[in-house]
């Protein structure tokens, strides 16, 4: 009897530890920077596709234009940074 909850916190412990690794690393996007009188742009991609691109301005906060779902359409995100989406990391 007193082995039951050693056993059962073994368990937990075994399937715990294998669902953390079964977590999917994010790729790691290559950013080309360009910069002109006003801003800084930062262009994020992975494979080859551009899915953000964060504008840092001369004066004010800096914003994101994001791909959501890859048709072309980007839109501004306040953020601090952006995770890469699924449509170009192979995930859906």
């Amino acid at each position: 009897m007193q082995r039951l909850p050693i056993i059962l916190c073994l368990g937990l412990g075994l399937i715990i530890g294998a669902s953390a690794s079964l977590a999917v690393a994010q790729p790691s996007p290559d950013i080309t920077v360009r910069q002109d009188d006003n801003r800084t742009l930062k262009e994020y991609r992975v494979n080859g596709e551009l899915y953000a691109i964060e504008v840092v301005p001369r004066q004010g906060a800096s914003y994101f234009l994001y791909d959501d779902d890859g048709d072309g359409n980007f839109e501004r995100r306040d953020a601090t940074r952006v995770e890469v989406p699924d449509w170009v990391s192979g995930g859906e």
